[in-house]
């Protein structure tokens, strides 16, 4: 299945707007979660139906460590189906408590030779109530499979200042509580893509943030998704900053790369800055944040490690590093759905 993904359907694929087959992937995706059928001819192929992997995290149990990143199902509409694809998990969103049509196209560019895709979706999603009420009518298919959402502030001008912004995540926040959808929750405070920039990655603003958010009481995790193209000293400082709240359990690391060097032929980025960088850019700078932290916080604190996993080697270089979970997209893009499959099969961990 690898290779006829690899040789054909991929090059097909390739051929047409990455946008256009994401929201293919997503329409069939759905449909086929829909129905029993459906379900067993995609784990025939992808399902990975062996217990080993299995892993309990924050007191969660996840059925594999490999869940699929915030940013490809932003709205909502995988959860019967992922679990059939070996996935522990998904990630919804980013939700924000404004729908947004997205930034202006094209908003998913694939850079070939880099092993990327240039992301500028702006936050495109359909708004936290109508994204709370499809996940409270959906049914789980399988134990342990674990749905996280991810919570961003709404990316319009009007919602650009510190204030407005620790409205708009508190209003998502206490929406998502109030109808009990999603077993975790994480607070995108890296998204590049936006109007207002990363509003909340200094430190007195985050803690502003997560003073307001913590006043909403929930018994669920909650993490936060961390910027990788911070110093270390200023990384080390939003550490300092969420370790001072104890509601929060973990961090994400990391978001997209927004430094262009990073590309192996920079001539297949725009020359301005348009979008952050996926996949292959993402790899050292996050393994390297996941050490350092690990080494920094100890077991204090869940770290899910994401950001250019291609292949069973590059998941365990994560949990090496000090990753207690996987997130990824663009790995499964480039080689295939049968990489979540290889991963838990190949990987080892002791938690």
């Amino acid at each position: 299945m690898r290779l006829l993904y690899l040789y054909f359907l991929k090059p097909i694929l390739f051929e047409f707007d990455a946008e256009n087959v994401h929201n293919f992937f997503i329409w069939a995706g759905e449909k086929l979660g829909k129905y029993s059928a459906g379900r067993k001819l995609v784990s025939v192929f992808y399902g990975y139906s062996k217990n080993d992997k299995e892993i309990v995290i924050d007191g969660i149990r996840y059925r594999s460590p490999v869940i699929l990143a915030a940013g490809f199902d932003y709205d909502g509409r995988l959860t019967e189906i992922l679990p059939s694809m070996s996935f522990g998990g998904v990630e919804v969103g980013s939700v924000t408590a404004k729908a947004y049509s997205g930034n202006n196209k094209p908003r998913l560019t694939r850079l070939k030779k880099s092993k990327s895709i240039l992301v500028n979706k702006g936050l495109k999603n359909e708004g936290v109530d109508a994204i709370s009420y499809r996940l409270s009518q959906k049914k789980k298919q399988e134990p342990g499979f674990v749905v996280g959402i991810s919570i961003a502030q709404t990316n319009c001008k009007e919602n650009v200042s510190e204030d407005e912004g620790i409205k708009d995540y508190t209003n998502s926040f206490k929406k998502l509580i109030a109808e009990n959808v999603g077993d975790y929750y994480t607070i995108n405070i890296s998204c590049p893509n936006t109007f207002g920039g990363e509003t909340f990655t200094s430190t007195d603003k985050l803690k502003r943030l997560l003073d307001s958010l913590g006043q909403v009481k929930t018994k669920k995790p909650v993490y936060i998704k961390m910027p990788i193209n911070l110093s270390w000293n200023d990384y080390k400082s939003l550490l300092d900053a969420i370790q001072s709240f104890p509601y929060v359990r973990g961090v994400i690391v990391g978001n997209l790369n927004k430094n262009y060097e990073y590309l192996a032929n920079r001539d297949e980025a725009p020359k301005e800055y348009g979008g952050g960088l996926s996949g292959l850019p993402t790899r050292e700078l996050s393994t390297e944040l996941i050490k350092k932290t690990r080494e920094y916080c100890g077991e204090s604190m869940t770290i899910i490690g994401c950001g250019g996993i291609f292949s069973p080697e590059d998941a365990q270089e994560k949990i090496d590093a000090g990753a207690d979970l996987l997130q990824l997209i663009t790995g499964m893009i480039y080689e295939g759905p049968g990489l979540v499959k290889n991963i838990c099969k190949k990987i080892t961990y002791e938690k």
